[in-house]
């Protein structure tokens, strides 16, 4: 069975989610400084309850971005999964910030856009509140830089913002939402 977000088919193997799941738990006990007071039993059977979610921290591993539990919301009771990886997740950097940005490109266009893979991963991209908390719990992005949710009003303008960490400060910068570098992905959120 295929995993690939362009077939459309969202689900895993038996054989993938018990991966998934060792994988995630084998991370969460070795960072619990980013969930002190959560237990990963009561987060596995949150997974096991949303086996659709697993899905898309499986795409959220796939492409690079080791993700993990960063917190819980008591209102909602939902655990919030993040990506972790040091730099911006591998497997999704060197594209633009939305699909207009990518169709207003002329010549060398990148192969996809930040929100249209969030979007097919069933993710979302962090806000630069989200990374800024997510900055608060390791040192992230100190190579590459990420894009993050961009307010609309920037966005109606032409640009898009991305942040990253320099200088031991987390630091929000604007581009075209056309731009696209080899060091700028972007991180994903996702609430089970």
């Amino acid at each position: 069975m295929t995993t690939s977000p362009i077939s459309g088919e969202k689900e895993l193997s038996p054989e993938q989610h018990e991966e998934i799941l060792k994988t995630l738990k084998a991370r969460f006990e070795k960072n619990m400084n980013r969930h002190q007071e959560l237990e990963w039993a009561s987060v596995q059977a949150k997974l096991e309850a949303h086996a659709e979610k697993c899905w898309s921290l499986h795409e959220m591993e796939r492409t690079g971005g080791e993700p993990d539990v960063v917190g819980h919301d008591n209102m909602t009771d939902e655990y919030i999964f993040c990506d972790c990886s040091a730099e911006s997740p591998k497997g999704r950097r060197s594209v633009c910030y939305d699909r207009e940005a990518l169709e207003s490109r002329k010549e060398h266009k990148p192969q996809n856009n930040a929100i249209d893979m969030a979007a097919a991963m069933g993710i979302e991209l962090l806000t630069e509140e989200q990374y800024r908390e997510l900055q608060k719990l390791g040192n992230f992005d100190l190579k590459t830089s990420s894009w993050v949710e961009t307010p609309a009003s920037i966005r109606k303008l032409g640009g898009a913002i991305f942040c990253d960490r320099r200088y031991d400060t987390v630091f929000m910068y604007h581009n075209g939402a056309e731009s696209y570098y080899a060091a700028r992905g972007f991180r994903g959120s996702l609430r089970v």
